[in-house]
């Protein structure tokens, strides 16, 4: 951790979702939104299909960190932009793709850049992390 450079990629995944994911979700989270199961819902409201829950995919893109980390409590800070859905197919579900890049760094933290795509679009915009550094 003390040599880290802009640029370097410290961790990347894919996360496979599928409804059953979503439905898992909306019992711990507590959001039962159609959106998130429903189809005709999902349609009615003008979504081309059920929408992963939104901070379902911004913890998973964080979480993408926390092997590389070992300790989750080196978070200090996190934000994110949602820019794209990610539809959830009822077949095929949807894979997530996170990649976390050194951003910045200084004598005590260093910032983490997340690119997080569903179906080669970026799905969240401006994810960074601020760590402490070990």
């Amino acid at each position: 951790m003390s040599d880290l450079t802009v640029g370097d990629v410290v961790a990347e995944r894919t996360v496979s979702l599928t409804r059953e994911s979503l439905v898992r979700y909306a019992g711990a989270s507590g959001d039962f939104n159609p959106i998130h199961y429903r189809d005709d819902v999902a349609e009615r409201v003008g979504l081309s299909g059920v929408l992963a829950h939104g901070m379902l995919t911004m913890g998973l893109a964080v979480e993408t960190l926390v092997e590389w980390l070992g300790d989750s409590g080196r978070i200090l800070e996190y934000g994110v932009r949602f820019t794209r859905p990610v539809i959830v197919d009822p077949e095929d579900g949807a894979d997530v793709t996170v990649s976390a890049k050194v951003g910045a760094v200084d004598e005590e933290t260093a910032r983490i850049d997340l690119t997080v795509t569903a179906a080669g679009t970026a799905v969240l915009g401006k994810a960074q992390v601020k760590i402490r550094r070990a």
